[in-house]
């Protein structure tokens, strides 16, 4: 990965709120069209980062590029380069799913908005319920519109700030699905998250924030490199009462032949 190829940069973060340090030297490199998961618990400072890179929040130190724009200097260019989706879906409950995607794409001056939110629908599962009212949804199906009102206009890089949190099991796995497909498609995206298992299931590097400082950083199997080859344990496994019944009598059948009756208590 090299400095030429990344859509986001970071060197040296650092961001206090008072006596409190949120971020502490934070580092990072993500490259073009890649899911980078940062991880970490809450109080981390993820969000906080994912301000400063998005131009909601100024660093008290270091510095940082976004689409090669940077973050400090070149706000607007920055702005125009991505989207952001907070840890709460940011539609509008009172309009339908279509007349949400409509609605934006007009505001960002997208000519043919129909025809994009139709597109957008089909691409997110959302076709059936584009004439509902997003108060109908559920919270995966909110969250897809949510991603999918990001989309417009082709941002090349996408915050996705604990994209999951509030989900049931079905919810997550809708997003998870929307977020593969972003990057299936080109776009870089960083989202924050404190499930490891999203992480796991999306990333193609982790980040894991602790307390204001990245600790580890790679691919997942470079992470797993971290810890001691595993330790291997035997367990003796205790008999079955069909293992104790097959050994006494299930060799031979009553008659002297073999058998694989395991009936007990059989008359004939």
């Amino acid at each position: 990965m090299t400095q030429s190829s990344a859509a986001i940069t970071a060197c040296g973060i650092r961001k206090s709120f008072g006596d409190q340090v949120a971020l502490d030297g934070v580092d990072l490199v993500v490259d073009q069209g890649t899911i980078f998961a940062l991880l970490g618990p809450n109080g981390a400072g993820k969000t906080t980062l994912v301000k400063i890179l998005s131009t909601l929040l100024k660093g008290d130190a270091g510095a940082a590029t976004v689409a090669g724009f940077d973050v400090a200097t070149q706000g607007a260019d920055v702005r125009e380069s991505i989207s952001l989706t907070g840890q709460f879906a940011a539609v509008d409950e009172i309009l339908t799913g279509r007349e949400n995607l409509t609605l934006i794409a007009r505001l960002r001056r997208v000519t043919d908005a129909g025809q994009l939110a139709d597109d957008l629908l089909a691409r997110f599962q959302l076709t059936d319920a584009a004439t509902r009212r997003v108060a109908t949804y559920s919270g995966g199906m909110r969250r897809r519109l949510d991603i999918a009102m990001s989309l417009i206009g082709n941002p090349p890089v996408i915050f996705l700030d604990e994209p999951t949190t509030g989900l049931d099991p079905e919810g997550r796995l809708e997003v998870w699905h929307s977020v593969k497909e972003l990057a299936s498609q080109g776009t870089t995206v960083l989202l924050t998250t404190q499930y490891l298992d999203e992480a796991e299931q999306l990333a193609d590097r982790i980040a894991i924030l602790q307390e204001g400082r990245i600790i580890a950083n790679g691919t997942l199997a470079e992470l797993k490199q971290l810890l001691p080859p595993a330790k291997v344990e035997y367990v003796e496994k205790q008999p079955t009462l069909e293992d104790v019944f097959l050994a006494i009598v299930g060799a031979t059948g009553t008659d002297g032949h073999a058998g694989n009756d395991r009936n007990v208590g059989t008359d004939e």
